[in-house]
């Protein structure tokens, strides 16, 4: 039980260090807090089996491609239409207007999924399908507030001007802390939207989900309920991916 243990605190590690070229041997000693001698064996295990694999020149390790196999493999077998779908119908009849998936691609996040409220004849409508910058919207800035640092950094060095980056990252410092995200006419005017992550096993950013609606007339008292519904949906929906919490701590310990 002990190797499992110490198995997943060297996947964990690599996890949030790989937009990074990998870890060395006494790297992973100091941040797993275990004798080299012991790390060695333990990664010595691992990489016989594919879950690691080291850089012939460098010698720093990094996740094994098997990681992706198992990941496309589990994929394949999610059954979407009973885990997400329901959860998205649901927080949809509740709070009575649209609500959207967002997933990370690079620079930009993917509307992957939309549900309309019939019950409500004035909508927000964004496309399914459509990419947006990563820098603008709520469910993008949430996203970034949970990524690693060094992840989210490349995309505000790459999208967000100089002289509106200090103000950018306490925004998304704010969210990061309250866990969801607000915004008002970024992208429409006269629309706004609430929106918070969904967290994977591995605590990293699998997407986001999202409340948009018509801002006129919008009171503190409905701004609370969505943004209480918002939160409750991606809870459960990262509950659902095998998110326990126990990452939400290292996030905010970050400089922004």
């Amino acid at each position: 039980m002990q190797t499992i243990d110490r198995a997943m605190n060297v996947v964990k590690m690599l996890v949030s260090k790989s937009s990074e070229n990998g870890l060395s041997i006494t790297e992973l000693s100091q941040e797993c807090d275990l004798p080299i001698g012991s790390i060695h064996r333990v990664l010595k295990a691992m990489s016989k089996h594919g879950l690691i694999k080291q850089d012939e020149q460098s010698k720093r390790y990094g996740l094994g491609g098997i990681w992706m196999e198992y990941g496309l493999k589990m994929y394949d077998t999610l059954d979407y239409i009973s885990i997400i779908r329901p959860e998205l119908e649901r927080l949809m009849h509740k709070v009575g207007e649209s609500v959207y998936l967002y997933r990370p691609m690079g620079l930009e996040s993917l509307i992957i999924e939309r549900i309309d409220s019939v019950r409500n004849p004035i909508r927000v409508y964004d496309q399914l399908g459509s990419r947006i910058p990563f820098h603008v919207g709520a469910a993008n800035k949430v996203m970034l507030a949970y990524m690693p640092e060094k992840q989210a950094k490349k995309v505000i060095d790459t999208l967000v001007p100089e002289k509106e980056k200090i103000e950018f990252l306490e925004v998304l410092k704010d969210m990061n802390s309250k866990g969801y995200g607000i915004s008002h006419s970024e992208r429409t005017e006269g629309t706004s939207s609430v929106a918070a992550p969904i967290l994977n096993f591995f605590g990293e950013v699998s997407g986001a989900i999202s409340i948009g609606f018509v801002s006129f007339n919008l009171t503190p008292e409905r701004l609370n309920i969505l943004v209480k519904n918002v939160m409750e949906t991606s809870q459960s929906m990262s509950a659902k991916l095998g998110y326990n919490g126990a990452e939400h701590t290292k996030a905010m310990n970050r400089s922004f």
